[in-house]
This record gives structure tokens, sequence and C-alpha cells, in this order.
């Protein structure tokens, strides 16, 4: 079900006063002329009691899953793509609302499962949490944490620094390429294609493969 960006705003607001910081129903005030208040009356996710605003437990659902969506929002935009910690909220609350139909499981899967935002807040869980339970780990590590004999792909390579990006490039280390990690002391050797190379583990910690086997 796709509802408007502010209603949804709104659930979130609703769910972490309710769920987290247990402040209870909140004033309706101003908001009572807002479209998204009677959008989400009309769907059965809030009731008011004449200045209050209280959510159903079907709203508590959908808040819930607003709050998940933002929250791994905020860990793929701050573990993955090392956007500034000054935006990684604003751009996080514009990007929520386009994980819908399981985009946020998938990046859920994709980051490990984390329990905590960057701010240290409780990501509420999804169906993938629970299905994976205790054998969740990330399917995109860092070559310098993967195991010796494990293969994957290479996902992406994550480093500001132009001469680092470079070498990799110049060895063949690029989006789609197979690799696989040979041993891991007292260098990191891979192999790419044919060929095979040594690194530190500062190079290893930039590389970033898609695992598919060890």
């Amino acid at each position: 079900m796709i509802i408007s960006e502010r209603a949804e705003e709104i659930l979130e607001t609703l769910w972490v006063r309710t769920e987290e910081t247990k402040k209870g129903p909140a004033d309706l005030g101003l908001a009572q002329t807002d479209p998204a208040i009677e959008e989400l009356r009309g769907l059965g996710f809030i009731r008011m009691d004449q200045d209050k605003i209280t959510l159903t437990p079907k709203g508590n659902s959908a808040g819930e899953k607003v709050v998940r969506r933002h929250r791994l929002a905020e860990r793929l935009f701050a573990d993955v793509l090392d956007v500034r910690k000054d935006l990684v909220h604003p751009v996080s609350c514009k990007f929520e609302h386009l994980l819908h139909g399981g985009i946020e499981d998938n990046i859920c899967i994709l980051l490990g499962h984390p329990t905590t935002c960057p701010h240290g807040r409780p990501i509420p869980p999804g169906e993938c949490c629970r299905k994976h339970g205790e054998n969740a780990g990330k399917i995109v590590s860092a070559l310098s944490a993967m195991k010796e004999k494990q293969k994957g792909k290479v996902a992406y390579i994550q480093t500001k620094d132009r001469g680092k990006l470079q070498k990799l490039m110049a060895m063949g280390v690029l989006p789609g390429m197979s690799i696989s990690l040979i041993q891991t002391y007292p260098s990191y050797v891979f192999q790419v294609g044919q060929s095979q190379f040594a690194v530190d583990k500062d190079l290893a910690a930039g590389i970033f493969v898609r695992t598919t086997s060890v």
C-alpha cells in the first residue's frame, strides 16, 4: 500500500512517540487541517479523540515499517555510500519513501541485518531478519573480512584515494568481476581472472565483494 510522503512522516513520528519515547497520544492542534491526517484516518491507521491522535494497531504496524525503512536507509548511506554524517538523516528522509515492495528487505540482507541505525536507535526487524536468525550475515563484505578460499564478485570499491582506486582498477578489480581470496597472511592475496595480486589490509578493506561461497 502506497501512501503520501506526508502521511508516512506522521506515522513515523507517532510510532516513535508511542513505542520509543512512550509519550502517548499526540496533540492534534493545527495538524487537524492537514490532508494527510484524513488520509491516515480513512485508512484506519489513526483514531482521533477530541484533540488527541493515536495510532491504531494497524497504524502501529505501518509506522514500524516506515521507521524500519528510514533507519535502513541511514545505514545504507552511512556504511556503503559513505555520505557525510550531517547529510545521512535528510537524504534518508527522502529515500525511505522509495523503499517499498520488499526493497527494504533486500537492503537489510545486503547490510547483514543491522540492529541499530548510525545514531544508535534500534532498527525494527523484518521478516528477513526472523528467517535468517543467528545465521544472518552480510552478503557484501570487504575483502579483508572474507575467509580464505571464499569467492564472489566485486560489488564496489570504496576509497577516497585516487591513487589506490587507479591501482585496483589496473589490477582488474572492477564491479562485476569474479574474485577469490587465496590467503590473508602476511598479505592479502586474491585472484581476478587468471592473475593473482598481493595487497595490504588497507587496500583489501576497500574492495567490497558480493560473496557466493567458502
